[in-house]
Protein backbone atom coordinates (compact mmCIF):
# COMPACT_ATOMS: atom_id res chain seq x y z
CA UNK A 1 0.00 0.00 0.00
CA UNK A 2 1.25 3.53 -1.00
CA UNK A 3 2.14 5.80 1.91
CA UNK A 4 0.28 9.50 2.06
CA UNK A 5 2.79 11.78 2.96
CA UNK A 6 0.26 14.98 2.55
CA UNK A 7 -1.86 13.04 5.25
CA UNK A 8 0.90 11.86 7.08
CA UNK A 9 2.05 15.60 7.93
CA UNK A 10 -1.28 16.63 8.72
CA UNK A 11 -1.86 13.99 11.24
CA UNK A 12 1.75 14.52 13.24
CA UNK A 13 0.77 18.37 12.55
CA UNK A 14 -2.52 18.18 14.27
CA UNK A 15 -1.22 16.76 16.96
CA UNK A 16 1.50 18.86 17.85
CA UNK A 17 -1.14 21.75 17.58
CA UNK A 18 -3.31 19.58 19.99
CA UNK A 19 -0.79 19.33 22.54
CA UNK A 20 0.43 23.33 22.25
CA UNK A 21 -3.71 23.67 22.82
CA UNK A 22 -3.48 21.72 26.15
CA UNK A 23 -0.14 23.34 27.00
CA UNK A 24 -2.18 26.87 26.48
CA UNK A 25 -5.42 26.24 27.97
CA UNK A 26 -3.80 24.43 30.81
CA UNK A 27 -0.85 26.29 31.53
CA UNK A 28 -1.78 29.78 30.09
CA UNK A 29 -5.71 29.79 30.63
CA UNK A 30 -5.79 31.22 26.77
CA UNK A 31 -8.73 29.25 25.59
CA UNK A 32 -9.59 31.81 22.51
CA UNK A 33 -6.66 31.60 20.36
CA UNK A 34 -5.70 28.58 20.74
CA UNK A 35 -9.71 26.69 20.39
CA UNK A 36 -8.96 28.59 16.75
CA UNK A 37 -5.44 27.14 16.16
CA UNK A 38 -7.15 23.74 17.25
CA UNK A 39 -9.70 23.90 14.59
CA UNK A 40 -8.07 24.85 11.52
CA UNK A 41 -5.33 22.79 12.64
CA UNK A 42 -7.03 19.77 13.00
CA UNK A 43 -9.27 20.47 9.69
CA UNK A 44 -6.77 20.13 7.55
CA UNK A 45 -5.77 16.45 8.00
CA UNK A 46 -9.54 15.75 8.53
CA UNK A 47 -10.11 17.38 5.23
CA UNK A 48 -7.31 15.58 3.51
CA UNK A 49 -8.65 11.85 4.61
CA UNK A 50 -11.82 12.95 3.26
CA UNK A 51 -10.36 13.81 -0.40
CA UNK A 52 -9.39 9.98 0.05
CA UNK A 53 -12.90 8.87 -0.68
CA UNK A 54 -13.69 11.91 -2.76
CA UNK A 55 -17.06 10.84 -4.87
CA UNK A 56 -14.88 12.83 -8.21
CA UNK A 57 -12.52 14.77 -9.23
CA UNK A 58 -14.39 18.17 -8.42
CA UNK A 59 -14.98 16.27 -4.56
CA UNK A 60 -11.42 16.06 -4.42
CA UNK A 61 -9.96 19.29 -5.35
CA UNK A 62 -12.55 21.06 -3.54
CA UNK A 63 -11.47 19.01 0.04
CA UNK A 64 -7.76 19.60 -0.89
CA UNK A 65 -8.67 22.97 -1.42
CA UNK A 66 -10.85 23.44 2.42
CA UNK A 67 -7.52 21.70 3.27
CA UNK A 68 -5.06 24.35 1.89
CA UNK A 69 -7.49 27.40 3.54
CA UNK A 70 -7.37 26.27 6.46
CA UNK A 71 -3.65 25.40 6.49
CA UNK A 72 -3.13 29.06 5.53
CA UNK A 73 -5.66 29.89 8.62
CA UNK A 74 -3.62 27.78 11.05
CA UNK A 75 -0.54 29.80 9.89
CA UNK A 76 -2.38 33.24 10.94
CA UNK A 77 -3.41 31.93 14.40
CA UNK A 78 -0.14 30.53 15.14
CA UNK A 79 1.34 34.02 14.09
CA UNK A 80 -0.89 35.59 16.11
CA UNK A 81 0.04 33.37 19.30
CA UNK A 82 3.87 33.74 18.49
CA UNK A 83 3.69 37.82 18.35
CA UNK A 84 0.84 37.67 21.40
CA UNK A 85 3.84 35.82 23.58
CA UNK A 86 1.58 32.65 24.21
CA UNK A 87 4.13 30.25 22.16
CA UNK A 88 7.81 30.48 22.19
CA UNK A 89 9.66 31.78 19.35
CA UNK A 90 10.85 28.03 18.72
CA UNK A 91 7.31 26.46 18.59
CA UNK A 92 6.54 29.40 16.40
CA UNK A 93 9.07 28.57 14.03
CA UNK A 94 8.53 25.07 14.39
CA UNK A 95 5.06 24.87 13.67
CA UNK A 96 5.27 27.77 11.03
CA UNK A 97 7.60 25.21 9.23
CA UNK A 98 5.41 22.60 9.44
CA UNK A 99 2.47 24.55 8.19
CA UNK A 100 4.35 26.22 5.01
CA UNK A 101 5.38 22.54 4.36
CA UNK A 102 1.53 21.63 4.14
CA UNK A 103 0.97 24.12 2.08
CA UNK A 104 3.58 23.62 -0.37
CA UNK A 105 2.48 20.30 -0.92
CA UNK A 106 -1.52 21.06 -0.93
CA UNK A 107 -0.97 23.75 -3.16
CA UNK A 108 1.18 20.96 -5.59
CA UNK A 109 -1.49 18.71 -5.36
CA UNK A 110 -4.37 21.07 -6.15
CA UNK A 111 -2.38 22.25 -8.95
CA UNK A 112 -1.54 18.61 -10.68
CA UNK A 113 -4.94 17.98 -9.70
CA UNK A 114 -6.39 20.80 -11.46
CA UNK A 115 -3.88 20.27 -14.74
CA UNK A 116 -4.94 16.57 -14.94
CA UNK A 117 -8.32 17.42 -15.23
CA UNK A 118 -7.84 19.84 -18.06
CA UNK A 119 -6.27 17.68 -20.19
CA UNK A 120 -8.31 14.97 -19.76
CA UNK A 121 -11.34 17.71 -21.50
CA UNK A 122 -12.73 18.79 -17.69
CA UNK A 123 -13.66 22.07 -17.24
CA UNK A 124 -12.70 24.00 -13.99
CA UNK A 125 -15.23 26.81 -12.83
CA UNK A 126 -13.81 29.95 -12.79
CA UNK A 127 -12.33 31.34 -9.17
CA UNK A 128 -14.05 34.24 -9.70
Amino acid sequence: MRRDITAEKAYTFALKCIQIYRWLSESKKEFVLSKQMLRSCTSIGANVSEAKYAQSRADFLSKMSIALKEARESLYWISLLGDSGYITLEERKTMRSECLELIRLLTSIIKTTKSNILKKGGRLVSDS
